[in-house]
């Protein structure tokens, strides 16, 4: 399911703080350093992997864990087992934006703090905000309504704050509320928080993303 545009405008500003042109180059630079010297890629971003030669070619070679198929999957192990990869798919979609969003945020409240007045710190935010619809908004314009959701819940426990206080901040307690009302009748909540007792699926596929060396982050 695909936003409606009143939604993908709700996620343009929930995820104002996500990322500026200069800081997502200075990420993708790093991202081919790392590349570079990462013993798990080769210079062009390819992961390097064990090979085989049969006759003249040279073909990759990747072990695949054996299987056993005794019995059908029961429909209550079959829906969580769907369940589960909708979510994991939805969280390997979202963490990156919600990873940018910490490192954003902490860089946009040093930059507002030195500000002198409210008038340089709108023109500030008006800038990230244009910045974020040219860069991201295609990306954004693409998550689905239950993938807004997982992304909520990552910027919280990235940033220590909910997107109705991020807008809160940024845009004002009327732009908060505002929004907070359109995303409950589209099933959202800005304030959703985190808790790894109670989003323990989540935080475990965030570790287990933290332990890939294979996954980009943006």
């Amino acid at each position: 399911m695909k936003y409606f545009p009143v939604m993908r405008r709700i996620w343009l500003i929930v995820c104002l703080m996500l990322a500026g042109l200069s800081a997502r180059a200075q990420n993708l630079d790093s991202l081919v350093r790392q590349a570079m010297t990462s013993s798990h890629r080769g210079p062009h971003d390819t992961i390097l992997v064990a090979g085989i030669v049969i006759g003249h070619d040279t073909l990759p070679y990747i072990g695949l864990p054996e299987v056993v198929i005794t019995a059908e999957m029961p429909k209550r192990l079959r829906k969580r087992l769907e369940e589960w990869t909708r979510l994991r798919n939805a969280v390997y979609v979202t963490y990156p934006y919600a990873r940018a969003a910490s490192r954003i945020l902490r860089e946009a409240e040093a930059q507002l703090a030195a500000m002198p007045d409210k008038k340089a710190r709108k023109e500030y935010i008006r800038k990230k905000e244009a910045e974020l619809r040219a860069t991201f908004g295609p990306q954004i314009e693409n998550l689905s309504v239950y993938q807004g959701r997982i992304l909520i819940k990552l910027i919280y426990r990235e940033t220590g704050t909910s997107c109705y206080d991020i807008i809160k901040e940024m845009k004002g307690g009327f732009s908060a509320r505002f929004w907070q009302t359109i995303a409950f009748f589209f099933g959202s909540n800005l304030k959703s928080t985190y808790d790894t007792q109670e989003d323990r699926d989540i935080e475990a596929i965030v570790q287990e993303i933290q332990h890939n060396p294979y996954y980009r982050y943006y």
